[in-house]
């Protein structure tokens, strides 16, 4: 697998696996934390009506999402190194980007119609997607495309 490849894969999967134990012990252990983000694509009644299928589907829907997000600071970062070598910075700010960007772009665009403003500022959704989203895909971007792990 190309280092390209590798570092988006484990940044996306890692991020998306904190930020799926996050919403779970977040908002509870329940079908509707993921129906939600099928809710996106699919509309709110089917996904609430599909049961574990649907569940399924945002879960899907979920990792996909994070493998984007991943590829985009992994892409990112090959033309601005300076995120790679400053990746604990780098990483926390672009989980703020990812909260902004889900909240503020995805989420009014998707079949959810969420409002765009005001923003919505969650302090614990902003912390984990700083923590466990955004910290986690620079990490694995240094660690792949820099050779190993670097100083922060």
């Amino acid at each position: 697998m190309k280092p390209l490849t590798r570092a988006i894969v484990w940044g996306g999967l890692v991020a998306g696996t904190g930020d799926l134990v996050f919403a779970l012990s977040h908002y509870g252990m329940k079908l509707k934390v993921f129906q939600t983000v099928a809710a996106g694509l699919i509309g709110r009644d089917a996904a609430f009506s599909g049961g574990e299928a649907t569940f399924a589907l945002g879960v899907a829907l979920h990792y996909g999402i994070s493998l984007i997000w991943a590829a985009l600071f992994c892409v990112a970062a090959l033309r601005l190194p300076a995120l790679l070598r400053n990746a604990t910075a780098a990483g926390l700010a672009y989980g703020f980007v990812v909260y902004f960007g889900m909240n503020h772009v995805v989420l009014p665009l998707s079949a959810l119609h969420t409002p765009f403003w005001p923003p919505k500022l969650d302090a614990a959704a902003i912390a984990a997607h700083c923590f466990l989203f955004g910290f986690p895909i620079a990490l694995a971007a240094r660690r792949v495309l820099l050779g190993g792990p670097k100083t922060a």
